[in-house]
């Protein structure tokens, strides 16, 4: 009898092992045990997949597993969205995205996902601020000429601006000059912002907002002049130009790169993401290279993150309705 009921006692701990060592790994205990995936909704070789390789080498070293950059371009980066939304919240996928997260819900009639109650925020990667830049035949050196520029009775009417695409920073970058000091300009979206700045040296347009490590080659080349930055602080790269805020209170635009996970991930998993993530952005490998890109490395904690976003939802919806901006 003895030896049944020590049977019975040793096979009921060995049946119980099982569930204590999932419930050890559903609270993240042993969190990376495999390669970890980030997710790029974009192409490779653009900004968005730039910072997440530059980033995702330093958080392998850390963890001591493969962070694997997966690229599901498309819609605006609504593919890669949906895509992360519906993966398993166990914090092997984690997702790299920009301003298209707080106004993609604008741009398109329906997601297939939402940008808020789907994702849970870890920390924010960078800021990359864009660059107000004219032709070197344009009139305008400050803000406020190229605004008497725009308003004078020879250009009235007649103004353009070049970007990327619809609904880029670029691009809204330029409806919301136009939203606050009430010029009129033309938006011409191109396929790219490297036709856009072809389009911008001979003067076949008047004005792009383009991003810093775009169009700081052909400022420093003397191609175009650069006339104010779109932050509301000065920049390193190019610290003689000012703020467009400082003529035209309450501009403030940057590119910017954070990472979400799905909404149900474990809290103790959201939170050894972000450790991780804070420790990779203050190391020199991490920062000096994305410094020499025109970004500001910046992380942050998930409730940081999650009231940027909110502002981010609260400047743009406005801007958006009221040029009647869609992607679709």
């Amino acid at each position: 009898m003895l030896n049944r009921r020590r049977f019975i006692k040793v096979t009921s701990a060995s049946l119980a092992a099982p569930a204590i060592f999932s419930a050890s790994r559903a609270f993240g205990a042993d969190w990376p045990a495999k390669p970890v995936r980030v997710v790029v909704p974009f192409v490779p070789g653009g900004s968005t997949d730039t910072t997440a390789r530059i980033v995702g080498a330093r958080l392998s070293e850390i963890w001591g597993q493969p962070v694997v950059i997966e690229n599901r371009g498309g819609a605006g980066g609504n593919i890669a969205a949906d895509l992360v939304a519906k993966s398993d919240p166990d914090g092997y996928t984690i997702f790299i995205v920009g301003p298209g997260m707080a106004t993609n819900q604008f741009l398109y009639q329906k997601l297939t996902y939402d940008p808020v109650n789907d994702f849970a925020p870890v920390s924010m990667l960078i800021t990359q601020p864009n660059v107000m830049t004219v032709p070197n035949s344009s009139p305008a050196k400050t803000v406020k000429e190229f605004i008497d520029y725009v308003n004078s009775p020879e250009k009235k009417g007649k103004a353009t601006y070049g970007s990327s695409g619809i609904g880029t920073t670029l691009h809204l970058s330029g409806e919301l000059f136009k939203y606050l000091t009430h010029v009129e300009l033309t938006h011409i979206a191109y396929k790219g912002g490297g036709p856009a700045i072809n389009d911008l040296i001979p003067g076949r347009i008047d004005v792009t907002f383009d991003n810093a490590p775009s169009i700081f080659p052909h400022i420093q080349a003397g191609e175009v002049r650069g006339v104010a930055v779109t932050t509301t602080e000065r920049i390193q790269v190019l610290p003689n130009l000012p703020p467009i805020a400082e003529t035209v209170p309450g501009f403030d635009v940057s590119s910017w790169f954070a990472f979400f996970v799905p909404v149900k991930t474990p809290a103790e998993i959201v939170a050894k993401i972000n450790a991780a993530t804070v420790d990779a952005m203050k190391s020199d490998a991490v920062s000096l290279k994305l410094k020499a890109l025109g970004a500001d490395p910046k992380s942050s904690t998930p409730a940081e993150l999650a009231a940027f976003l909110q502002s981010e939802i609260a400047k743009w919806a406005p801007v958006i309705k009221e040029a009647h901006i869609t992607a679709e």
